[in-house]
């Protein structure tokens, strides 16, 4: 049985949702706030959250970005709001689709099941979801090749990239700077070894919260480099 989260503050519609879902044989549970809504929908497996715009406490943006920091689930947004430029946002933010209120149950019910169809068809022919590395704070989606510390997105470039994700990949393993230049540039290093260095020192600034006293990447002095764990 799929399980179905519906964050919304008005009752009457949390209610009539949940009616019509659970008519369909959904499991079904309601948060009626935005804080709690996250936290049940971070910390329990829905397959499917009905999400609201306009919620005490933290609303659906805010909800629908963190959920996409953690979860791949389908998201229904639903709002009064008719804006394009709302629609625009919330499906920018990850949301799968955005239905404005009002509505009838049925057409909530029918868009549920579609979306969840889609995603159970992805997911069983084998299409891979995103490969993420995350160590102590430090999180890299391979997949959409971007970067985060404690949350915050960070800027790299296609080279700082890969060195990262190399290192992070072979932990505590001790590279030099030759064979590091080699697996990621692909080419002798002769006189290019700065490149590594500079590149390094980029790495840090934008991971480490005390470059001084680097958390990940140590150096090993007169060796080369370590990803630390």
């Amino acid at each position: 049985m799929n399980k179905i989260l519906i964050i919304e503050d008005e009752e009457a519609i949390a209610d009539l949702e949940k009616d019509y879902l659970e008519l369909s044989d959904f499991s079904v549970k309601v948060c009626p706030d935005g804080e709690t809504g996250l936290k049940s929908a971070l910390s329990e497996d829905f397959d499917l959250v009905i999400l609201d715009l306009m919620l005490p406490g933290m609303d659906g943006f805010e909800i629908c970005r963190r959920l996409r920091e953690e979860k791949d689930i389908p998201v229904l947004m639903v709002s009064a709001k008719k804006d394009d430029i709302d629609k625009i946002r919330g499906l920018g933010l990850g949301a799968d689709d955005y239905i404005t209120k009002p509505f009838s149950p049925s057409e909530l019910v029918a868009r549920v099941k579609a979306h969840l169809s889609r995603y159970e068809r992805l997911v069983g022919s084998g299409a891979k979801l995103n490969e993420v590395i995350e160590i102590r704070g430090l999180k890299i989606d391979k997949t959409a090749r971007r970067v985060s510390v404690d949350g915050v997105e960070k800027n790299f470039t296609t080279k700082e990239f890969d060195l990262l994700t190399f290192l992070a990949e072979n932990p505590n393993h001790v590279y030099s700077k030759e064979e590091l230049f080699r697996k990621i540039w692909n080419m002798d290093s002769v006189g290019d070894i700065a490149t590594v260095t500079v590149h390094i020192k980029k790495i840090r600034e934008k991971i480490e919260a005390d470059t001084s006293n680097p958390q990940y990447i140590e150096t090993i002095w007169g060796v080369g480099y370590r990803f630390r764990v």
